[in-house]
């Protein structure tokens, strides 16, 4: 086969551009490298918010199946109906006032693992915008 001279610009232009490739490739492998981080480093910051609801929530069951034990211990000594009325009054305030805490409780802790879930990819985001060209 006949040997071809390839022009120098030619040449040149084909070396700059498997050079870009390169670089490209290159970046794009930390760009993934980086994603794949962040994603890992929000997955366990979800994992870990919703460990710390449950938990929570598992306390909220604990604490008002104690309460509903209580309160028909405290009715098996009822002795009048007007006793009655007054306990069930009580435990029912007492019970609307511990829901309303449980609540705040669960919302707050809610809104913290969504916020906590939230700021890596916050943060990796914009320090992918921030290298952007």
């Amino acid at each position: 086969m006949p040997k071809i001279e390839v022009p120098a610009e030619f040449r040149e232009m084909t070396d700059k551009g498997i050079a870009h490739a390169k670089d490209t490739c290159t970046k794009a492998k930390v760009a993934s490298d980086e994603a794949v981080d962040l994603l890992k480093n929000g997955y366990a910051t979800v994992a870990e918010g919703a460990t710390d609801c449950n938990l929570k929530f598992i306390d909220i069951v604990r604490t008002n199946t104690r309460a509903a034990f209580d309160y028909v211990d405290q009715l098996l000594d009822v002795k009048s109906p007007s006793e009655f009325v007054e306990l069930s009054t009580a435990h029912m305030r007492k019970q609307f006032d511990t829901v309303s805490a449980q609540t705040k409780e669960l919302s707050a802790l809610a809104q913290k693992a969504a916020t906590d879930a939230a700021e890596p990819i916050k943060t990796g985001v914009s320090k992918v915008f921030n290298k952007a060209p």
